[in-house]
């Protein structure tokens, strides 16, 4: 598998596009994680019977019998290895990339980005209606050419080896990345780290940046940010939409992404993810209540949104890369920035925004309104949560096509 060499090229070796080496993972390797996950060191059931205290004993023995006896990774490796990947170096460090190109004429160049706990597998539902919106309902005139990277320090791009690769950095990078590839216009999109970087994007303004689309808007208003992260009271004044977005955001910050603060602070300290399957798959399941949810029904025979074999994709990936401390560092990278106040997106970026009922807080219309001068497009969308685009694909896929259609 293509890794970074962490050396650097001559000038227009660092600007080629190379290809992408097939994934073709030792068998000695799968077999070595199965084992691993066998041999897992299980600790007592929690005390609670909900949860309240993490991800439950039950649901992670589940997922680990699944993906010890049945779980077939050649399935993802097949599917991954039929798509047009590539490799290029920017700020010398190699950048992965999936570049799909619609076969419609006049079709929208579009760059999309993952998030954590993620990887391009995320987005891989999204690629065919997206480049081929007319064998998914929709017409020739909504297809995009499509580019999907896998963050730095995750996946099959390099992991950086020096600090300074921060949100702000990628989003310069993804700017370098489509120009590159020829696109003198073009338009991005993003949830999770995916809608920051996006959103940052948006706030550098490029020339050929047309209008940006989110599926988590970082609309918070600075003071009402701060006030949430507090844990103070909802400010009087707010609407009832902005009251149900406080509450959420509180519980958020309370509650919900303990693990945000541990890897903004400390990532190097947690090899036990690095060293355990288990440890990893659990630590990847307790993102947020809401996506706990979702994510734990499909090991109780649902599948509404998700599969087993989706989950299990995206935590292998990490596993066989060796990128679950790589892909930490990028909370520390951005600690001390908010993940959800507004971003200052230039006022002349056309912004789109899709607000999925599950997601961490509702984003109202008002803030939007607000984060974002030119807005052109809010959706409230009617199921899906926060990993949209590998949940709800139609919806989402739906949404985009919608959200940049006034800008072709």
């Amino acid at each position: 598998m293509t890794q970074t060499t962490g050396t650097q090229r001559s000038s227009e070796q660092a600007d080629a596009i190379r290809p992408f080496q097939k994934v073709n993972v030792p068998e000695a390797e799968l077999a070595e994680l199965r084992r691993r996950i066998n041999a897992t060191n299980w600790p007592e059931r929690e005390t609670v019977t909900d949860a309240s205290q993490g991800v439950q004993l039950e649901t992670t023995q589940k997922l680990a019998r699944y993906w010890a006896t049945d779980y077939d990774w050649r399935k993802i490796e097949t599917k991954l290895n039929a798509l047009p990947q590539f490799i290029t170096e920017i700020d010398g460090l190699d950048i992965h990339f999936i570049h799909v190109r619609s076969k419609h004429e006049n079709a929208l160049p579009l760059i999309v980005t993952h998030g954590w706990p993620g990887s391009i597998v995320e987005q891989m539902k999204i690629i065919d209606p997206l480049t081929n919106p007319t064998a998914h309902g929709g017409s020739a005139s909504d297809a995009f050419h499509l580019v999907i990277p896998s963050i730095p320090g995750y996946g099959y791009s390099g992991k950086p080896s020096t600090t300074g690769w921060d949100p702000a950095h990628i989003a310069r990078a993804w700017i370098v990345l489509m120009k590159r590839l020829g696109y003198t216009k073009f338009v991005a999109q993003g949830g999770d780290w995916g809608a920051i970087i996006t959103e940052l994007m948006g706030a550098q303004a490029p020339p050929e940046l047309l209008g940006i689309h989110t599926n988590m808007p970082n609309v918070i208003p600075v003071d009402i940010d701060k006030a949430a992260f507090s844990g103070a009271p909802a400010p009087a004044g707010l609407s009832a939409d902005e009251k149900v977005a406080y509450e959420r955001l509180s519980f958020v910050y309370a509650k919900g992404i303990g693990y945000g603060f541990q890897m903004g602070l400390r990532p190097q300290t947690l090899y036990g993810i690095a060293d355990s399957p288990v440890g990893l798959a659990a630590y990847f399941l307790d993102h947020d209540a809401r996506s706990y949810e979702l994510i734990a029904r499909v090991f109780d025979g649902q599948s509404e949104g998700l599969t087993r074999d989706d989950i299990l994709d995206n935590v292998t990936i990490t596993w066989l890369t060796k990128t679950a401390l790589s892909g930490a560092r990028l909370y520390w990278e951005n600690w001390g920035a908010s993940f959800f106040a507004v971003k200052g997106v230039d006022a002349a970026i056309p912004v789109a925004v899709s607000v999925f009922p599950d997601e961490l807080y509702p984003a109202p219309r008002s803030w939007a309104e607000r984060a974002y001068p030119k807005l052109i497009h809010y959706s409230k969308v009617e199921k899906g949560g926060h990993f949209a685009a590998w949940e709800q694909p139609k919806l989402f896929s739906e949404e985009v096509r919608a959200g940049f259609r006034s800008l072709r």
